[in-house]
């Protein structure tokens, strides 16, 4: 019963338009039945019922406005339909319309779904940890630098970072991605995400009302009030629009009545059916729910857009401009080759390498570290002394020896001769070579690379299909820079470019194309954002980056952006169709009024008639279209070579599920048995 009641008092616009219908089949009755002012008074009634919220929603625009809406419309063609004595009409037109109001009102509720959703995965207390005591606190009561405790099972009430303990945390609520990631002493954790395994002890890093989560309630939030420029435009011609069209229908009266002899009911009528069929209802409703929808649809998959004008804007892109690092790549550089000279293993390279590297705060320490630790299984000690040389490497001592590591001409002078020239030819692949040598000479040397995102080349193929050209702007040298955009499919790159370079080639690129994306994720990437006409940041990007960016992809996935421009060209066509649709309809009936006298229960239905189906073919928007199913390049693109033949044609499995199971190393396409 309780359910019932919260339902009713969510929905009580449709629950109020559904009371008016039934007062209006009861007043019908009795009227058939000879019950004449008992079926008038259940008339009045439904009028007072169904003509309450939009009546009240009417005037206060309004005054608040100062001008007309189609609300107050309405109002005066079901007055007008009682006082000449069409009782039945008028409640028919308040029946009709309050209903209309009603789903609009359910496409708003719908389409606030998502914050509702997310509202509830915020914990509204934790465990704070003083003097080794724990004490239950709200999360607004939270300051930088608290420890808490998180338990198996519970969310995670703030962003911080491990300070005791490891896990893994289930950060579906943020990325979408359901599978969870290993977190260890240091690692960074978010707000609302699940701590599935091991209690932690947490140390905040961001006050509550600043945690990612609550970036991306506020976008949300902030893209649903935002009007488009459609939208704004409709609204600005529906006050103007009003005026006139009473005006038009008040002539109509006069007209009728002076000069073609018409009754003064008759004269009326055609005036209140014009009224009806001329305004602009369907119109005004043609914009808003359909963006809504779309801006939902996005959201549920990760696409966070700031407002339906980016929304709007991204149907007309010509290019995405994308930064390297962190964007089309991994932004995590990983071992790819070690070479060591004669007489000394890979693993005792590694040893004294990633020992020295040990109190290096340089990316690439990082990376060789960790290499060293899961490859090799070693156990990093600490060097004798160490010496960091800024721009060119460290110095440190290990085992008594004295070693160099970092650029060729800091280490030796013969480094670049090092094992046949290999430093070249790691070089022309687009690695990034790391010199270790001591008092005698080069020991070895170990190249890294950033690798691609796996679905950099899908994304970057998908574009080209819709017919959105790509470029990549990178910091990184020529010889990088090309590599990874062979790697990626993209024929357009601009190499060592630095912050203000980055903006130079956006505005380049908008001269020759117009419409730009920019795609980032760094502070470096963020006056370049600000710049394109649409900017595009990673999930995992900066806090600069995340607020300069029109639109997020929170998934950290390159192929929602195929899905961010068909959504804004299927709002765009949706929107389209319900514009024409809604004048048609409306030219159609006020024509046929002035040729024959049409009768106001059909101006009624075709009227708010037409206003639902606009709502609903708005509605579409919040279904997303199905996976594509795989075809050879993406088997190829995921590196499968175990099918064969006409089989990519017949293969059923999606390209993301397909992604997720081919990373075994097994490929897991299955043929339709009977493919059609």
């Amino acid at each position: 019963m309780k359910k019932v009641f919260v339902a009713m008092k969510t929905n009580y616009e449709l629950v109020l338009a559904l009371l008016c219908g039934a007062l209006i089949l009861c007043a019908w009755l009795l009227q058939t039945w000879g019950v004449l002012y008992s079926g008038i008074a259940l008339y009045v009634l439904a009028y007072l019922v169904g003509g309450f919220v939009k009546t009240r929603e009417g005037f206060l625009e309004a005054i608040k406005e100062k001008d007309l809406n189609v609300d107050i419309l309405m109002m005066l063609a079901a007055i007008g339909a009682a006082i000449i004595g069409y009782w039945g009409e008028g409640a028919m037109l308040i029946f009709i319309f309050s209903l209309a109001g009603a789903m609009e009102t359910y496409t708003f509720n719908k389409s606030h779904k998502e914050i509702s959703a997310l509202m509830d995965l915020q914990p509204e207390t934790a465990i704070r940890l003083v003097d080794g005591k724990e004490e239950e606190v709200a999360v607004g009561d939270l300051h930088i630098g608290d420890i808490i405790l998180v338990k198996p099972g519970e969310r995670i009430p703030a962003d911080g970072s491990i300070s005791l303990g490891e896990t893994n945390v289930d950060e579906s609520a943020i990325t979408g991605e359901s599978i969870p990631n290993e977190k260890g002493v240091g690692d960074e954790v978010f707000a609302s995400t699940v701590n599935m395994r091991g209690s932690i002890q947490v140390k905040i890093n961001k006050p509550s009302d600043q945690t990612l989560f609550q970036r991306i309630i506020r976008l949300v939030q902030n893209a649903q009030s935002e009007k488009s420029p459609s939208q704004l435009l409709i609204e600005r011609f529906e006050g103007p629009y009003a005026k006139i069209v009473i005006a038009v229908s008040t002539a109509v009266i006069l007209l009728g009545y002076f000069a073609f002899g018409m009754e003064l009911s008759a004269a009326v009528y055609r005036g209140l059916v014009l009224l009806v069929v001329a305004s602009p209802c369907a119109l005004v409703a043609s914009i808003t729910p359909a963006t809504l929808s779309a801006i939902s649809n996005g959201a549920r998959s990760g696409i966070l857009f700031k407002g339906g004008v980016q929304l709007e804007r991204l149907a007309s892109l010509k290019v995405i401009a994308f930064d390297k690092t962190g964007t089309l790549t991994k932004g995590k550089p990983v071992v790819t080759d070690i070479y060591a000279k004669k007489g000394m293993t890979e693993k005792e390279l590694m040893e004294i390498t990633s020992s020295i590297e040990s109190h290096s705060t340089h990316p690439l320490a990082d990376a060789i570290i960790n290499h060293a630790k899961r490859q090799y299984d070693i156990t990093v000690t600490a060097p004798t002394l160490i010496e960091n040389v800024v721009g060119f490497g460290v110095k440190g001592e290990y085992d008594g020896k004295s070693y160099k590591i970092g650029k060729a001409d800091f280490v030796s002078d013969a480094a670049e001769d090092f094992n046949d020239n290999a430093a070249s030819r790691l070089q022309k692949e687009g690695k990034t070579i790391v010199f270790i040598g001591d008092d005698e000479g080069i020991v070895g040397l170990i190249a890294l690379k950033d690798t691609i995102r796996p679905e950099t080349i899908d994304a970057i193929a998908s574009l080209k299909e819709i017919g959105i050209e790509s470029a990549m702007i990178t910091g990184d040298n020529e010889q990088t820079a090309k590599v990874i955009a062979e790697e990626s499919g993209l024929t357009n790159y601009y190499a060592s470019c630095l912050p203000e370079t980055k903006v130079d080639v956006v505005k380049e690129l908008k001269e020759k194309y117009q419409t730009v994306a920019m795609v980032g994720d760094g502070i470096n990437d963020a006056p370049a954002l600000a710049t394109a006409d649409i900017g595009i940041a990673m999930g995992e990007g900066t806090d600069v980056a995340l607020e300069t960016a029109d639109v997020v992809l929170m998934k950290n996935n390159l192929g929602s952006l195929s899905k961010a421009v068909g959504l804004s060209k299927r709002l765009k066509v949706v929107t389209r169709q319900n514009i024409i649709f809604a004048i048609s309809i409306m030219m159609l009936f006020a024509v046929a009024n002035f040729i024959t006298a049409v009768p106001i229960p059909l101006a009624v239905i075709a009227h708010e008639g037409s206003t639902i189906l606009v709502i609903l073919n708005g509605l579409r928007l919040l279904r997303s279209k199905k996976a594509k199913v795989m075809d050879k390049r993406h088997v190829e693109a995921l590196g499968i070579d175990s099918c064969e033949g006409d089989f990519y044609k017949t293969c059923t499995m999606s390209i993301e599920k397909c992604a997720k199971v081919a990373q075994g190393g097994v490929c897991p396409l299955q043929p339709v048995a009977n493919p059609s």
